[in-house]
């Protein structure tokens, strides 16, 4: 029995990038894409009523971005999956993705061929992750086993363990200083420590970071 033709729409502001996805697509027995996006309002206007089976977001995109186009989309297209198709690496980007109801997490470099399958997958249930990414997920999943800390204030320490004073911290992370120094506030109450020396010693021993 032949597998259902899926129905792509893709939200993407790099116009070489879109374009050449929706030629894989269209050029891909079992695959569609009427539908491009170069950014996330007219996706969020107008794919309601469209009603793709799949979606590829992109994160960066002008305006808002493709976490928050997601968490405004899932709940009126329950019955769609969205897939972002990213750069971003980062664990915040990962685990915002997935709560505002992404399905799956692909990077840019993935091959023609693995990202086809990816969408048949995720159209299928399943939720294909970049490889890297599923060991940033598994990873963080055994942090979170054993570990205290956010995940914000996990990045936070690491940070403060390679040298970084609390402005650079708040710089690097586009944060105000005070929030960063309640972010290192909570982490010594949470170690039971009263120095950065002491809190980066803990953390390393008990493999926190």
């Amino acid at each position: 029995m032949a597998e259902p033709i899926l129905h792509v729409a893709i939200v993407e502001d790099d116009e070489e990038i879109r374009q050449t996805l929706a030629l894989i697509l269209n050029g891909t027995p079992g695959y569609y894409c009427r539908h491009t996006f170069p950014e996330a309002e007219s996706a969020v206007r107008d794919l309601p009523e469209l009603l793709p089976r799949v979606v590829l977001m992109d994160i960066e995109l002008p305006g808002m971005n493709g976490i928050e186009a997601v968490a405004r989309l899932k709940p009126l297209l329950p019955a769609t999956d969205f897939l972002m198709l990213t750069v971003r690496q980062d664990d915040e980007a990962v685990f915002q993705s997935i709560c505002a109801g992404a399905s799956g997490y692909l990077l840019k470099d993935t091959a023609p061929l693995d990202l086809l399958r990816s969408i048949r997958e995720v159209s299928e249930g399943g939720a294909p992750m970049s490889a890297q990414i599923a060991r940033k997920v598994i990873q963080s999943f055994h942090r979170s086993q054993a570990s205290p800390l956010s995940e914000r204030e996990t990045e936070i320490l690491r940070m403060l363990s390679e040298g970084l004073n609390h402005r650079s911290v708040a710089s690097a992370l586009f944060l105000s200083p005070h929030t960063v120094k309640t972010h290192i506030k909570n982490i010594y109450e949470k170690l039971h420590v009263h120095s950065r020396a002491e809190a980066v010693k803990k953390a390393l021993k008990d493999k926190l970071i």
